[in-house]
């Protein structure tokens, strides 16, 4: 089990892994990890995504629910034809925040690591440099001494993920890999460089050029992704289909990271953050 502090309440929980029994065999056990290469292509997540989006996966979706105590009433009513119907689901709510706060994309568990500068990053058991990350050499040379803020999206997570600002995008391409867990499981692995990746260059009005990669893993073969050049702070910028996920943004220094967030993650703690929830602002 993995400790997460729950910033609304105060207090720390211990993170329901689904499916954690398999993912343990797969990444643990010498016979698991040779059935492991299987389970981390693309062929199969499609495979599993085909039943997942069927109505015969409709019967998951009640014991789901009650298993990770989802509020039901915080999203969109909707009769779910699938359990991938379900997941994709829409929240009602809408966060309010001030246009120098710097936001969260999603519902997540939050980590924030700094970006050195050899443009490394120090990720718990790894270190990548962003050239890795991106899939490409010179991508954020501007980054030295800026952030690396990484959202990872558990199964009970809302999938669906905004922008953190105003502004344009200036560039995006995908990067075709495998599709590892983004669990503490596979924390051993260098899964952010491994795994199939959407990457946006944006020019945002408050915080500068910033970097948004989000992470495909086990499950999710699929981004669907705003095809809008030009968008507003808070709109929604995609959605995951089924399986945990994780939205890595990298900054330069024009951000200030809320302190309260700085002591827990000195702690080694993931945070619970809600989409569009301030975790920062602009520096003056």
């Amino acid at each position: 089990m993995k400790m997460i502090y729950n910033r609304q309440s105060g207090e720390y929980y211990e993170e329901k892994q689904y499916g954690g029994k398999v993912l343990k065999f797969l990444y643990s056990n010498a016979f698991g990890r040779m059935l492991l290469k299987i389970a981390v292509s693309p062929s199969f997540s499609k495979l599993a995504g085909a039943y997942y989006s069927s109505s015969l996966s409709r019967r998951k979706i009640k014991p789901f629910i009650k298993k990770h105590n989802i509020d039901i009433t915080d999203y969109e009513k909707a009769e779910y034809k699938s359990f991938n119907d379900f997941f994709t689901r829409r929240k009602t709510a809408s966060s309010e925040f001030k246009q120098n706060d710097f936001i969260s994309p999603a519902d997540s568990k939050l980590s924030v690591y700094r970006i050195d500068e050899n443009l490394s990053i120090s990720v718990k058991n790894s270190v990548y440099s962003v050239d890795e990350l991106l899939g490409k050499t010179g991508g954020g040379s501007n980054l030295s001494g800026g952030y690396c803020f990484v959202f990872r999206l558990s199964m009970d997570d809302c999938h669906r993920y905004c922008f953190v600002d105003s502004g344009r995008v200036k560039e995006k391409y995908l990067i075709k890999g495998k599709l590892n867990t983004v669990s503490y499981i596979s924390e051993k692995r260098k899964v952010f460089s491994e795994n199939t990746r959407q990457i946006s260059f944006l020019q945002t009005d408050n915080f500068g050029d910033m970097i948004v990669v989000e992470v495909g893993a086990m499950l999710v073969g699929k981004f669907h992704e705003s095809e809008k050049t030009v968008f507003s702070k808070g709109e929604e910028k995609g959605y995951f289909e089924l399986g945990g996920s994780t939205i890595i943004i990298l900054t330069d220094s024009k951000i200030s990271v809320d302190e309260d967030i700085l002591e827990k993650i000195l702690n080694v703690f993931e945070i619970k953050v809600n989409c569009k929830e301030r975790i920062g602002e602009k520096k003056c």
